[in-house]
């Protein structure tokens, strides 16, 4: 089903076809905060939002850095023991985009300027944002400006902007005013300045006083460098912040400097002549820490800056193209003949590596450092969205974000204590380690994170053999895992003397169905995570002695503690309904009413800001798939007669209303056959941020989704699954399902140090070592198959697999095993509820 120009989302006059690079033909003010988000530029520590450096003309002005946040008190309206206490928000951190222009007096701002010409393009080869117009003023003369921005790849702590300005029409005066500014506590301007509507919890708190109390403020004339230094008022967090300054010009010019407690500026008058071009090479350079002085965060701004100024400007450019030039061979998609999809797919993953590639010692925000949706807080999207990516592409990256989960597990034991519970329970949202969210029902109850935390740390270690962190180290997240799995659930018996264990409060992924008994995605990825803690902990005693003793004395562990978590696993309730043939949700799902999506207006979507969550509580509907996604992750559980009756089952009242919904549902509709509905799933998830289908881009990109994207070409239509376990001969197995209408999908997996390319066409399926010596053993289809550096395998393809036309529907009538039937309702405001129409 190739995408055609009707299916389009994009409009080409504006965003033309190329599949290097996203380009914007002419400036749109009514789209201003999404556009701001697409042209982000970031490494995963540093990011800078597609601001225009001399317009006002902004949805929201950002620039952040990861983990760099303000504490504030959570109040709760009604107190109770045990609720998240301190809230954490991303900071915005001083400007160092603006770049003001006047020409003889007039500033350039782009809503109201006679624009001649007009390009924006955001290279995915070079990772460069560069822009051209030419502006015609007010008094007609014409004017040709040229800028880049780039985020450094290479250079964790690094930014380079250049800013380029030449009169076509005669001589006159110009004057740029190169700023930081400390947006955080000035005043809002635009859209931001005029929040207001419904509530939306997807956006970020805002901050009622000063944050960022001033330390340093400094600018020194002869060199252009410039100074500011901030600790945050509440969290502690300090800033430095540096910027140099280099004008080259024949025009003759004067310089001076401003400086003040929310700002520092290099202002430059020129007398400019015809034709004569002015250019401004503009270096940033941002350090952060969690109680450094400001002024030693500004010595190692220095130092960055005097190092990148020895290796001259060149040299970054050529760092930036050689990291992505080795990004691109490890992490490239290749879809010929259908160039939309094409440049979509390139873009969601230049998108995943400017949100993790140096991230480093802080997590993944569920925004990246493209803007301040959802505060900047880490989820467990991180976990089963993004950590695939990385592992497979970019396993270091991989590692920083395991490594990052490890530095929080005193405090995620520390949270356990506070909920009664033995071991670890890591915090659904965060930033500092705590947990952040106020609303419990939807967060702290939603232990699974744990079970997600262990199913990527087993991912990682699976794929990449790296046994040396998981046995130094990383094994404690298994061990306290396990034992809070352990401790949460019980054990019942059953009058045939069989006993069966159960995990009661929870909430699982589906944020729609809150605080439930034996919730299925929760108990199949626990059971999972109980079996790896006592294979990790019985490998390491057996292979590492020493290691296992010191394991121990970490964690404390006892013998009989492996015992029980064995246990535990092969006791482990999955519910599963005889009469019906389905997995329910939840214990008490099917006791529950079924929303009639099919007559629920546009209007009151998504549910969440338009129902109370309990009225959501009490009916069938899934904000986002959730059996579905266990279906995905523990698919060799799962039978294809059970994974096709839980499909078939729950798309039919799963909303979309998250981003992460889209490209599970993609992937198991694929899987079972339903082969048309994933490639529509699929370009649902593609476009998700460049077409805003969820009208929230604005708040930045939706970083799980771009990883999600992932999953739904390589594991969806690519096939690719990985079992998890080294002990396995069949761990990696690839079953492809290619869209019609496409010649060939071609992706790469980085697995044990070795790069296989693999290309999928109609009739074969393609296995290339790209690099690296050791073979790799793959099963196809059932069949073992073994690929070497020395020769390429192609292995035939009787088909794509088992086509289901159409979509599931939900049926006209389902009876419960005790007879009662399953109404289809739609609840509104009048305390009626309406009746289903005839035949749905």
């Amino acid at each position: 089903m190739p995408l055609d120009i009707n299916d389009d989302p994009l409009d080409r006059s504006r965003f033309p076809l190329d599949e290097w690079a996203l380009t914007e033909t002419r400036f749109n003010a009514d789209d201003l905060g999404v556009t701001e988000s697409l042209f982000s530029v970031g490494n995963g520590y540093l990011g800078l939002r597609g601001n225009y450096e001399e317009s006002r003309d902004a949805h929201v002005d950002g620039s952040y850095i990861n983990g760099f946040h303000e504490t504030w008190p959570i109040t709760h309206a009604e107190e109770a023991y045990g609720f998240a206490r301190v809230g954490q928000t991303i900071v915005n951190i001083p400007d160092a985009k603006v770049i003001r222009l006047y020409v003889n007096d007039e500033p350039l701002q782009l809503s109201t300027a006679d624009l001649l010409d007009y390009n924006r393009t955001l290279d995915f080869r070079t990772g460069v944002l560069s822009r051209t117009l030419l502006w015609r003023t007010p008094s007609g003369t014409r004017v040709e400006v040229k800028s880049t921005r780039m985020v450094s790849l290479s250079q964790r702590h690094l930014a380079v902007m250049t800013f380029e300005v030449t009169l076509l029409d005669g001589n006159g005066p110009v004057q740029i005013s190169s700023q930081v500014l400390n947006r955080q506590d000035l005043p809002k301007e635009g859209p931001e300045a005029k929040k207001g509507g419904i509530a939306d919890p997807r956006k970020a708190e805002a901050f009622r006083g000063r944050v960022l109390l001033p330390k340093v403020s400094e600018g020194d004339l002869e060199t252009g460098r410039l100074w500011l230094g901030y600790q945050c008022a509440d969290s502690g967090m300090t800033l430095g912040l540096v910027t140099d300054h280099t004008l080259e010009t024949a025009n003759p010019y004067r310089a001076t400097v401003h400086t003040d407690d929310d700002s520092v500026k290099m202002i430059y008058r020129i007398q400019a002549q015809q034709g004569t071009p002015i250019t401004l090479t503009k270096l940033v350079s941002a350090h952060t820490a969690d109680s450094v002085p400001p002024r030693e965060l500004l010595d190692r701004c220095e130092r960055t800056l005097d190092r990148v100024t020895e290796e001259g400007l060149q040299h970054q450019y050529a760092e930036q193209r050689s990291w992505l030039d080795g990004f691109w061979q490890r992490a490239d998609i290749e879809i010929p003949g259908h160039p939309a999809i094409q440049q979509a797919t390139r873009w969601n993953l230049l998108a995943l590596a400017q949100a993790s590639a140096r991230a480093e010692t802080y997590g993944i925000p569920a925004k990246g450092v493209t803007g301040s949706g959802y505060g900047g807080h880490y989820f467990w999207d991180t976990e089963i969205y993004v950590m695939p990516f990385l592992t497979y592409t970019m396993p270091y990256a991989a590692r920083n974000a395991m490594r990052f989960r490890l530095s929080l597990l005193d405090s995620a034991r520390t949270r356990a204590g506070e909920l009664s519970q033995k071991g670890a329970l890591f915090p659904w949202r965060t930033i500092n380690g705590h947990e952040a969210s106020a609303y419990y029902a939807a967060g702290t109850a939603q232990y699974h994170i744990d079970a997600d935390i262990a199913y990527a740390l087993s991912q990682y270690v699976g794929a990449t053999g790296d046994t040396e962190f998981l046995d130094r180290e990383a094994v404690d997240i298994f061990v306290e895992t396990a034992r809070l799995w352990a401790d949460l659930g019980f054990w019942r018996m059953h009058p045939n003397k069989e006993r069966t264990f159960h995990i009661h409060g929870v909430t699982g992924p589906d944020e729609y169905t809150a605080v439930v008994n034996d919730n299925l995605y929760t108990n199949v990825l626990a059971r999972f995570n109980l079996r790896r803690a006592v294979e990790a902990v019985e490998a390491l005693a057996e292979g590492d002695p020493a290691a296992y003793a010191q394991m121990v004395r970490r964690t404390d562990l006892e013998a009989d503690e492996i015992t029980e978590w064995s246990d535990c696993a092969k006791g482990m309730f999955i519910p599963f309904d005889e009469h019906l043939g389905i997995h329910p949700q939840d214990d008490h799902f099917l006791e529950r009413e079924m929303w009639d999506l099919a007559n629920t207006p546009s209007s009151v979507r998504p549910l969440l800001l338009h129902h109370h969550p309990l009225v959501i509580y009490r009916f069938q509907v899934l904000k986002q798939a959730d059996v579905v996604l266990a279906l995905f992750l523990q698919g060799e559980d799962f039978t294809p007669e059970e994974k096709l009756a839980d499909f078939e089952y729950y798309d039919p009242i799963t909303t979309g209303d998250s981003t992460l919904s889209a490209v599970v549902q993609s992937i198991i509709a694929a899987e079972v056959g339903y082969q048309d509905l994933a490639y529509r799933y699929f370009l649902a998830a593609l476009f998700v941020d460049l077409a805003d289908r969820h009208s929230n881009t604005a708040d930045g990109v939706h970083v799980a989704s771009t990883g999600g994207v992932w999953s739904a070409l390589v594991s969806g239509f690519g096939g690719f699954r990985d079992l998890g376990s080294d002990e396995h001969e069949g761990q990696f197995t690839i079953d492809p399902r290619l869209p019609v209408g496409w010649e060939s999908l071609t992706y790469r997996l980085c697995l044990r140090g070795t790069r296989v390319r693999v290309t999928v066409r109609a009739n074969a399926l393609e296995l290339v070592i790209e690099d690296g010596d050791e073979p790799l053993t793959f099963s196809v289809r059932g069949t073992s198959i073994t690929v070497t550096a020395a020769e390429p395998v192609t292995v035939a393809l009787a088909d794509q697999g088992p086509r289901i036309a159409g979509s599931p529907k939900a049926p006209s009538e389902i009876v419960r095993e005790d007879g009662t039937v399953i109404s289809s309702v739609v609840p509104t405001g009048d305390t009626r509820r309406m009746p289903v129409p005839t035949g749905h």
